[in-house]
């Protein structure tokens, strides 16, 4: 049978292992498992999230308000901008999805940080486009605009991940808005801010504000998930604010009823808890300071994290066999050889998971 031949080039994106499949495979108790590899939010999610569930648990069967109305509202509210100014995808990761739909194809080019979130890549091949990476792992806008300058007939979209996703690192805003001044008003800028609730509590300058965002730069869309900061990854819902001639186009690409009834809900309620969103934030970067602790203790470099993982970078050890070694011991942590790095990434957990990490991590490196 013949496919796609763009799906030649593309190979599948490796999710963080599951709980479930480490039981199976070495019969360690789920209790005993602590999963550290995907960047979930290790306190759950706020306790009136889990009760409107249980209260909307009985119209699942009815498809959600395929509108959005209320949760558009309160994103509106939240943000200050108008409804017409937001999408609803399922996950930031469908946002995603629309705007490379929209803008790229086989004719143009998709420009991107040398390591970053893996999904830009693969949705951008759907398209044909050609990508182009920065020398630098990270962002570094120097980097950017030398192959901007040196591309610029060819690029129609760039992507800022603000914090980097597998690194950590966060560009200061006015830098960002610097560099946005000198792209042309043509080509699309994805700013992508799913752990921006994380780097403004530990630095205001990096914070992006959607709305100063899309109102300097009608170019620019700014992603945004329940996923992280709100602790809804199962639910799958994430959102894009943008001029509204963009999200007109991006809303061509949505099919109805997106994401489902119960995700609706928990995403509307959650947005009412924000004394759960500060506490667990404020958790995560108190709990950080052991792992920043560690590494220096051991001189294992590491990236200055915005977000609620850490990287480690290795030299002498051999991060994959380290990230094997904890998996036997029903520690799952991320190991980052696909991007080409001998590091792992180890997403923040609960006080005594972190402590067992550290624990087995000792054992490891010695």
């Amino acid at each position: 049978m013949k496919f796609n031949d763009k799906l030649a080039n593309l190979i599948n994106y490796e999710a963080g292992k599951p709980i479930e499949l480490v039981v199976r495979e070495f019969g360690i108790a789920p209790k005993d498992v602590i999963k550290l590899a995907s960047n979930e939010n290790p306190f759950g999610t706020s306790p009136r999230v889990i009760e409107a569930i249980k209260n909307c648990a009985q119209n699942m069967y009815l498809y959600p308000d395929d509108s959005y109305y209320e949760l558009k509202e309160a994103l509106s509210a939240k943000f200050n901008v108008n409804t017409k100014n937001i999408i609803i995808g399922s996950g930031s990761d469908q946002v995603i999805e629309f705007a490379v739909h929209a803008k790229a194809n086989s004719k143009n080019a998709v420009l991107m940080a040398g390591v970053t979130f893996a999904m830009y890549e693969i949705y951008a091949k759907h398209t044909g486009a050609k990508i182009y990476r920065t020398q630098a792992k990270g962002h570094n806008l120097e980097d950017f605009l030398k192959v901007y300058n040196d591309k610029k007939d060819e690029i129609s979209m760039i992507f800022l991940c603000l914090p980097n996703n597998p690194l950590g690192e966060c560009l200061n805003r006015d830098d960002v808005y610097e560099f946005l001044e000198q792209i042309d008003k043509d080509v699309m800028i994805v700013i992508d801010g799913a752990y921006n609730e994380f780097a403004r509590f530990k630095d205001k300058n990096k914070e992006i504000c959607p709305k100063d965002l899309i109102t300097k730069f009608k170019n620019t869309i700014f992603l945004g998930t329940f996923s992280k900061a709100y602790g809804l990854g199962g639910m799958r819902v994430g959102y894009g604010i943008a001029d509204e001639s963009i999200i007109n186009e991006l809303g061509k690409l949505r099919a109805p009823f997106n994401i489902t009834t119960l995700s609706l809900k928990a995403a509307i309620e959650a947005l009412k808890d924000q004394e759960f969103v500060d506490k667990t934030v404020e958790a995560n970067f108190q709990e950080m300071k052991k792992y920043e602790k560690f590494a220096k203790e051991h001189n294992i470099e590491f990236i200055d994290s915005y977000t609620n993982f850490i990287t480690y970078n290795f030299e002498r050890e051999n991060a994959s066999e380290i990230a094997k070694n904890l998996l036997k011991k029903g520690i799952i942590l991320r190991d980052l050889k696909s991007y080409g790095m001998n590091s792992i990434r180890i997403t923040i957990g609960l006080p005594e998971q972190n402590d067992r990490v550290l624990d087995e991590l000792r054992k490891a490196i010695k």
